[in-house]
This record gives C-alpha cells, sequence and structure tokens, in this order.
C-alpha cells in the first residue's frame, strides 16, 4: 500500500490501523467549540502534520490520518472527507469549502480483482494558496498548482496548473490568473 502498489484491504494490519483513525476522527469530531486547545490536540494526534494556525472544522472524516499533511494557516471546511490511502499533501494557505473529497484510493475496473478486496491508492497534492469551493472532489494522482481556484462542485480527475481556475466535471481550466 505505502509503496503504491495493489494490496489487499481486509489485511490485519491495515485494519488494525483504520480503527485506530477511526477512534482518533471520533475523538476530534466529539469535541466542543468551546475547547480549542483539545480539538487541536486531538487533530495533531490523527493527523501526519498540521502547520501552525491551519485549522479544520469537525465533522472530519478520513482513512487513517497520518498520511494527511496539512500546511500552516490552511483551513479545512465541515464534513471534509480525506481517503489518505496514499499520502495528501496540502500546502500553506488553502482554502478548503465544505463537503470537500481528497480520493487517493482506487480499485480495479474488472469485477473479479475488487470483489477480492483488491485495492491501491495515488498521492493528491495540493500547492499553496488554492482554493477548493464547496462539494469539490479531486481524485487519485492529482496534483493542483499554486494560486489555483477550483469551483463549487468541480471533479478534478487531471492534474490542474498553478494560477488557474477551474470549473466543472470533469474540472477544465477556464480562465489563467496573473
Amino acid at each position: 500500500m505505502l509503496a503504491g502498489e495493489t494490496y489487499l484491504a481486509d489485511d490485519p494490519e491495515i485494519t488494525a490501523d483504520l480503527d485506530r483513525a477511526a477512534r482518533r476522527t471520533e475523538r476530534f469530531n466529539a469535541t466542543t467549540a468551546d475547547d480549542p486547545d483539545g480539538r487541536l490536540a486531538a487533530l495533531r494526534e490523527l493527523l501526519g502534520s498540521l502547520g501552525e494556525g491551519a485549522w479544520v472544522r469537525p465533522p472530519f472524516h478520513c482513512d487513517y490520518g497520518w498520511q494527511t499533511h496539512i500546511g500552516p494557516r490552511s483551513f479545512v471546511n465541515f464534513n471534509a472527507v480525506f481517503l489518505d490511502v496514499a499520502r495528501i499533501t496540502i500546502g500553506a494557505d488553502v482554502q478548503i469549502g465544505p463537503n470537500v473529497q481528497l480520493l487517493t484510493a482506487t480499485h480495479p475496473v474488472e469485477a473479479k480483482p475488487r470483489r477480492a478486496k483488491w485495492e491501491a491508492a495515488e498521492p493528491i497534492t495540493i500547492g499553496d494558496n488554492v482554493w477548493l469551493g464547496g462539494g469539490v472532489i479531486v481524485l487519485a494522482g492529482v496534483t493542483i498548482g499554486a494560486n489555483t481556484v477550483v469551483g463549487a462542485g468541480a471533479v478534478v480527475t487531471r492534474d490542474l496548473p498553478a494560477n488557474a481556475v477551474a470549473l466543472g466535471n470533469p474540472a477544465r481550466v477556464v480562465r489563467t490568473l496573473e
């Protein structure tokens, strides 16, 4: 899994790691707004890294947590789903709207290996100062360049360059930013 190769999803070591992350995610999501220090501590325990001044609003959901790295001053709004089977890297000053999904997991198209629980994953990289509008879905293997804006509801299936505005399904660059 960590090498980016296919793996069996029901492996006992993987299942134990998922269970650990589920407990930590539940702890984070159960924190209250009047305990920001406790909320931050729970988030730091869950994630691989969290930059200074970064914030995630619960509820938040992930597979492993330790595969997710959020840069300084970045913000993740309500109901984010990060399937971090592979590494998710979020740069500095990134704004992530509500209901955004970052999906590193992939599955075989053929029925037999999918039924046998074979999976794979590819990393997602979000550059500095990116804004992902509400409901954006970013698929496995995608890199989004710095300063890019992805409009609400877009499905990002391929890399996006820096300094662009992208919209639609699949997301397409509609404008270049200065």
